[in-house]
């Protein structure tokens, strides 16, 4: 919703931004600096030698592993490996400090009522803005045996873990910094069908969440109704990653600059032999009809910018039992840390 143009508003609005602060003077902002600051957000740029050291810390492949081995497990809402993973990823965030919330809820599923859990890390929750990378937890139920769902979306999970443990000490230094833009992981609940796909079975954490946060005032009490949704800058999706040779696209207008940095990372890391030998990922063209239904929806449905990171096509062990650790390519892996790495810093506008 845009802002309400009254002058007496924007002085309340004002007042409010002020007051809800916690008195960081980088966030002591009116509402249209906070609110219009994502459609004039750049990215640092990032030097040859930054790119360096990103890519240091980002290849720890034995890290990686062993934040992923515990997310390798059949992760059905309501079964012991689904809450043994969810422990994985808040004690893991918890342990890096970033304030973490599990948001339970209660959704009528084809199968009974059933408890779902998003679970939200929040490096600096004081702060106005937030870049948002999400994935969802919870694995599909498969009639012919244990479906691990490596790609969907374990390595997505374990590649968001990566980030805020490698580059803890460079994060904590930026929140220190009292910057107005932080960053925030989302791991959704009940992305899966449990039954047929359709509108009511399937993204149910993401269905929550976004109602939830759009029903939320942010500030609060503020006078033009806007909502926790419009402190998303860029909401930035993770699914089906992990296999070798992927081909991904830029699918929105609206985040076609965004999705030309991460390309144009991908290129430079290259050039710089930064880049385990692989074909190029990130694929110069645009599809804006693609009708993938995903986590992003409910938030699209609500005019947040997103950027869908989803191979096209889909990786042929999609929802098939050879989603495992066999189908894991680990070089392809290694890269896309290493791109996502850069992007962040980037966007965040860090430097380690």
């Amino acid at each position: 919703m845009l802002p309400k143009t009254n002058s007496c508003l924007a002085l309340l609005y004002t007042f409010a931004a002020l007051h809800c602060t916690n008195g960081h003077d980088n966030n002591k902002r009116s509402r249209a600096l906070w609110y219009n600051a994502k459609n004039t957000h750049t990215g640092l740029g990032l030097s040859n030698a930054t790119l360096q050291e990103l890519t240091r810390l980002a290849s720890d492949m034995t890290q990686f592993r062993a934040l992923l081995a515990p997310l390798m497990v059949t992760r059905v809402v309501g079964t012991e490996g689904h809450s043994n993973v969810r422990k994985h990823l808040v004690d893991t965030m918890q342990g890096l400090n970033w304030e973490v919330e599990e948001l339970a809820f209660d959704a009528k599923t084809p199968i009974g009522h059933k408890t779902f859990t998003n679970v939200v890390a929040t490096l600096d929750p004081s702060a106005t803005r937030r870049l948002v990378i999400a994935c969802h937890y919870d694995s599909k139920i498969d009639t012919r045996g244990d479906f691990i769902g490596a790609t969907d979306s374990a390595v997505p999970c374990a590649m968001m873990l990566h980030m805020a443990a490698s580059l803890h000490s460079q994060l904590t230094t930026h929140s220190l910094k009292q910057s107005d833009l932080t960053l925030q992981f989302i791991f959704f609940d009940g992305e899966e069908a449990f039954r047929r796909w359709s509108k009511s079975d399937s993204l149910y954490g993401s269905r929550h969440l976004a109602a939830k946060l759009h029903n939320q005032l942010y500030p609060p009490n503020n006078q033009d109704q806007t909502h926790e949704l419009h402190r998303m800058d860029l909401f930035v999706l993770l699914d089906l990653l992990g296999t070798r040779d992927v081909s991904f696209y830029s699918f929105f207008p609206n985040t076609q600059q965004w999705y030309a940095r991460m390309l144009s990372f991908e290129r430079r890391l290259s050039e710089l032999n930064l880049l385990n030998n692989r074909p190029n990922m990130f694929i110069d063209k645009a599809l804006h009809k693609t009708g993938i239904e995903d986590d992003h929806i409910p938030f699209l449905e609500r005019d947040v910018p997103i950027l869908h990171l989803i191979p096209v096509p889909f990786p042929s062990v999609w929802h098939e039992l050879t989603d495992n650790e066999q189908a894991l390519h680990y070089p392809t892996i290694d890269n896309l840390n290493r791109i996502m790495f850069a992007f962040a810093a980037d966007y965040l506008n860090f430097v380690p």
